[in-house]
């Protein structure tokens, strides 16, 4: 079969994918076993050591360098003996002390908003560790003697995201904030391998994730979680936004049911929307239930309502496995939309503005 042939029946092959995929991120999204791995390697060479910081652990970071942190939460669940919460911002948040540990994440290293929380965070006297390819970052780090954990370069920075958990996991063993997760690390590393062969390219034409793809396609999508899924909802709904080009959103349960789910009910005379809920066995009994009823109500005005089930035994597998689920499936719908996933976008436009 040939590529426009390919193209115009919706077949999702490797050659197909190629074709709108000249950067190849397909390689980069399959490659995320391979990721935790290297990742816990290079986090051992940083030789962190180990501290106690009664404050817990921030994660300063900005997209998908913050979303290490937020899965490292997610993960440790009631194992996380201190608190570990993100900022997104210029500053750390004000209950800042020097007895928190702040992990400043980014990707390049050139964040201006990650920068401004490492030098915030000097000034306050907290313990930092960093977490980047290099940059103005790592420089800073180095010449003040603040641990830089290393990132393997030549990938964008939302497929670095099996580094950036890894990071933030390490880093929370280290300040005292849980219980090191490296066995865990270990096994979701292959349970993924087996997922690549199931979700990937040469995986089934009718497979979950490319006929997920094409129920989504000409859609604006609502993407849902709770739980230990919450924080992998605003990833899906990013990658979404930023592979595919397409409005998406997150939304969590069952915060949303008080104020969202109104709204749907004028989405039919707006235009075709369709919602993703991500599930997971831990998910609580009466935020199952509330799945059941959403998808009824919200199936009524929209083009069409999915579940997508988190695959796996321990809570870093399961999280990890919807990574790689959205991942594939935001590659694949831009596939089928005919857009470049690692093509220029008004995010780039925007932060050339900015630099300048």
């Amino acid at each position: 079969m040939s590529t426009s042939e390919g193209l115009t029946q919706g077949v999702l092959d490797r050659e197909t994918i190629a074709a709108i995929d000249p950067t190849d991120q397909l390689t980069d999204v399959l490659a995320l076993p391979e990721h935790l791995r290297d990742a816990l390697w290079k986090t051992e060479s940083a030789a962190l050591g180990t501290w106690d910081s009664p404050g817990g652990l921030v994660v300063a970071g900005m997209g998908a360098s913050a979303l290490g942190g937020a899965l490292a939460a997610a993960a440790l669940g009631d194992h996380a003996s201190r608190p570990i919460l993100l900022t997104r911002a210029y500053g750390l948040p004000p209950w800042t002390t020097p007895d928190t540990t702040v992990l400043c994440a980014s990707y390049s290293g050139e964040t201006e908003e990650t920068l401004a929380c490492f030098e915030a965070a000097g000034a306050l006297g907290a313990r930092r560790v960093v977490v980047t390819t290099g940059g103005t970052l790592a420089e800073q780090a180095r010449t003040e003697g603040v641990p830089v954990i290393p990132v393997m370069g030549g990938l964008r920075p939302a497929t670095a995201v099996g580094y950036m958990v890894v990071a933030a996991l390490e880093t929370a063993a280290a300040c005292g904030a849980g219980p090191r997760l490296t066995a865990e690390l270990d096994v979701a590393a292959e349970h993924l391998e087996e997922l690549v062969v199931e979700w990937g390219p040469e995986g089934a034409e009718d497979g979950l994730l490319k006929a997920l793809a094409r129920d989504l396609e000409g859609t604006i999508c609502n993407i849902v979680g709770a739980g230990l899924t919450a924080a992998i909802a605003h990833r899906w709904a990013a990658q979404l936004n930023r592979q595919t080009r397409i409005p998406a959103w997150a939304s969590e349960l069952p915060n949303c049911d008080h104020y969202e789910l109104a709204g749907w009910e004028g989405a039919e005379q707006i235009g075709r929307f369709s919602a993703v809920f991500l599930d997971d066995a831990d998910t609580h009994p009466r935020v199952q239930s509330r799945i059941a009823l959403n998808r009824s109500l919200m199936g009524a005005h929209g083009t069409g309502t999915h579940v997508i089930a988190s695959r796996g035994t321990t809570a870093v597998e399961r999280a990890l496995s919807l990574v790689l689920a959205g991942d594939l499936v935001s590659l694949y719908l831009a596939v089928l939309r005919g857009v470049d996933p690692a093509g220029e976008s008004d995010v780039d436009r925007l932060k050339a503005e900015l630099a300048g």
